[in-house]
Order: structure tokens, then C-alpha cells, then sequence
């Protein structure tokens, strides 16, 4: 399979607040809070726990529909590559991917397994900087394109026909700062590109990769997603990092496609605010983006946190979060100002909240006790996002 990656992304142009984040970001002013539904709603618990129902999941949305693998900023120039291990393929295995961006900035997203005898082609987990992949086994060497360079005692081949050995590459697709890509053959990115104007607007594909971490969650994907599709915890859970920026319950939300965006108040004043200048937008509105099937991606007032979900089992999920900054820290002050900004989001708010509020809420349904979740008004994004997988799977 060979399919290329298009870059829709146009570097240089000026961010501008889309439409999409004005209409939010009014209605919160105006105190008119858009939810999808205005009632108690419910999820059935199964929906967590049952391995079933998983597979189900996984056969129909991660087998399947196109999904965020990495932020650009992981391959910043040209002439980079990077091994990814944390998808699943149909049998349950590790899909071995290997990401590169090509001498002509170009990303691509391939399976890491050598045309001659299988071998994987690129061993580790770090970003190395290359002008081609040698493979280990026999030294088949392939340009970061994915086609084949050269092999050693090319006489041994008679009539090989190196351009019917390259890569085999999968669907992807590069737009707003970020590198989807699909299992399958003949994948629709439609949805991918009406989102990523957000993306831009943040000027995302400008952004500097400062951290990223693999987390491992023992919980089911969707009480991850949940904990960004609802406004009603920030507060609560979140008392002693973030909570106190926030407006308890300010928030609004609306859909794009399949991908949700949720907007919640922060306590500075909005009177008087353009909202079409982005950063005065984001020192008071925090945007979330629930990006179909499983990727977060929240805004700060002066960075970027994408946590890409990738499901193992019912109850297991790998969480790799990436922060994005304005530009690589100069100095040690600088250094430090990001540092504390990734220990506030990643370790305390994300893994020590968001991600154990899963655990927990994993070992609690598994108990049998509850037999529905209950939603109530603040929480009718979960009830949506549960009836879009259900969508998907009945599709």
C-alpha cells in the first residue's frame, strides 16, 4: 500500500480565532452555554468493562478510521525519523510504525519491517536524524520516502526491481500541526482537515516540542476521554492545581464532524476582550478538543498539551502526552518557567488526577456496583461522545 501525505499547512500566516472559537467563546460571555443536551443522561457501564464490547471498538474505530498518531513538532526539520510501537494491530500485536519527514519536509508514516526478509528497520523509541534507514539484518538501505536505495551484492538479485520493494506505507495525512494516519486503505480524512483550522489558529505547526512521556493507564480509553468531555470536576478534582483558575461550570461545547470542542471560563474578566486577537482569546477561555476517536488536545494560555490515547485491552490504555511551547528555551529561567509547566499538566493534573480518576473509576465499575453512569447537564458531552462511538460501531 502506498499512500501519500499531504501537507495542507501554509507556515507563516498569521493565527486568527475561527469561527467555530468565536461562537464558543461568545456564548460563555453572553451566559448562554451550549451543551448538547439540557438533561440527565446515562452511559452503560459495560461500555467500560466489557472485553466484548472492546473489541467491538477496536475492529471498528482503531482498525479502521483515520487517528492522531503525533504532533509535527516530533520531526521538526527534514531528514528525521522516529519508531512508534503503541498501536494495535488487528491480531492484538504491537503495529511496529515508523514515522520520517523525507530531504524535502515531506512526513510519511510506514510499516517499520525491511522489504527483504521482514526485519524491523529502525530499532528505539527516539527521534534520530538520518538521510536514509539502513536495516540491520542485511544493510538494505531505503530513503526516508520509503523507496529503496541500494543493497549489498546487488548481483545476488538478478532482475530485482528495486521500486517494487519500497516501504509499505500507510494512509496519513499532515494538516494543523499534526500526523494522522489510517490502518486502512481508502481512508477519508475529510473530518481530520475541518478541524485542523483550530490547530492553526493556535499556530500549531510552528510550535516547539519541549516534553513527551508514555504514560501507562490502567483504565478503559473512554473514562480518559470522559475527564476532557465535562466541565463539572475542574473544580473539584482539580482544587489544588488548576481548579482555581477556572469558573465553576462556565463552559460550552459544539461538534465538528465526529471531533468534539469544549471552551470553559477561566476567572479573568471577559468584558471588553477581542476575541478575534487569539492570545488575549486564551488567557481567558481554555479551549478542549476531543479529537474522534481518541486524542486530547488543551490549549494553555501560552502552550500546547496532545495526549494521543492508544487502547491495549478494556482496562489498559498507553496515554503519550506531548507539550508544545513558542520556541526552544534560551535560558535557564525560560527552562525552568516550561519545567514547571510540565510538572503542573503532566504529572500533577494529568497523571495524578485525570489519569488516577480513571484507574479508580476502572476499579470501581468493575465491581458490579453501578450498572449505569449518571450525567448530569455538565456531563452531556460524555453522553454524546458515547453515542458517536455507537454511531461508528453500528456504521
Amino acid at each position: 500500500m502506498n499512500a501519500p501525505t499531504t501537507d495542507l499547512s501554509e507556515p507563516g500566516a498569521t493565527p486568527q480565532s475561527t469561527a467555530g472559537q468565536l461562537a464558543l467563546a461568545e456564548s460563555i460571555r453572553n451566559g448562554e452555554a451550549r451543551r448538547p443536551v439540557d438533561t440527565i443522561g446515562t452511559v452503560p457501564a459495560s461500555r467500560y468493562t466489557c472485553p466484548d464490547h472492546f473489541a467491538r471498538e477496536k475492529a471498528g474505530l482503531f482498525d479502521r478510521l483515520p487517528q492522531v498518531l503525533a504532533p509535527s513538532a516530533l520531526l521538526p526539520e527534514p531528514g528525521m525519523v522516529v519508531p512508534h510501537d503503541d498501536t494495535l494491530l488487528p491480531n492484538g500485536s504491537a503495529r511496529p510504525l515508523l514515522i520520517t519527514r523525507d530531504n524535502d519536509g515531506k512526513a510519511h508514516v510506514f510499516l517499520n519491517v525491511c522489504q527483504h526478509r521482514g526485519t524491523r528497520l529502525v530499532e528505539g523509541k527516539d527521534v534520530a536524524c538520518t538521510k536514509r534507514m539502513v536495516c540491520p539484518y542485511h544493510a538494505w538501505t531505503y530513503k526516508l520516502d520509503g523507496k529503496l536505495l541500494a543493497l549489498p551484492r546487488s548481483e545476488t538479485f538478478p532482475g530485482l526491481d528495486k521500486s517494487e520493494h519500497s516501504l509499505v506505507e500507510l494512509p496519513s495525512l499532515e494538516t494543523g500541526g499534526l500526523i494522522w494516519f489510517a490502518p486502512q486503505e481508502g481512508a477519508d480524512f475529510t473530518d481530520a482537515r475541518a478541524i485542523s483550522a483550530d490547530f492553526d489558529a493556535f499556530g500549531m505547526r510552528d510550535l516547539h516540542l519541549f516534553r513527551r512521556k508514555t504514560h501507562q493507564v490502567k483504565g478503559n480509553w473512554k473514562l480518559i476521554m470522559d475527564a476532557f468531555l465535562e466541565s463539572y470536576h475542574v473544580t473539584r478534582l482539580h482544587a489544588n492545581t488548576i481548579g482555581p483558575f477556572f469558573k465553576d461550570g462556565i463552559t460550552s461545547g459544539d461538534i465538528v464532524g465526529p471531533h468534539m470542542r469544549s471552551a470553559v471560563g477561566r476567572l479573568e474578566e471577559m468584558e471588553g476582550v477581542d476575541f478575534s486577537n487569539m492570545a488575549d482569546l486564551r488567557k481567558i477561555v481554555t479551549f478542549a478538543y476531543q479529537l474522534f476517536p481518541a486524542t486530547v488536545i488543551v490549549p494553555s494560555p501560552d502552550y500546547v498539551n496532545i495526549m494521543v490515547l492508544m487502547p491495549q485491552a478494556h482496562n489498559h490504555t498507553v496515554v503519550e502526552d506531548f507539550m508544545l511551547i513558542p520556541e526552544e528555551p534560551k535560558t535557564e529561567k525560560a527552562l525552568s518557567h516550561w519545567e514547571r509547566s510540565w510538572n503542573l499538566l503532566d504529572g500533577g493534573v494529568f497523571a495524578s488526577e485525570d489519569f488516577r480518576a480513571a484507574e479508580l473509576g476502572q476499579q470501581g465499575l468493575e465491581s458490579g456496583a453501578i450498572r449505569e453512569l449518571t450525567m448530569g447537564t455538565l456531563e452531556s458531552g460524555i453522553v454524546r461522545f458515547d453515542a458517536i462511538v455507537q454511531e461508528h460501531l453500528n456504521a
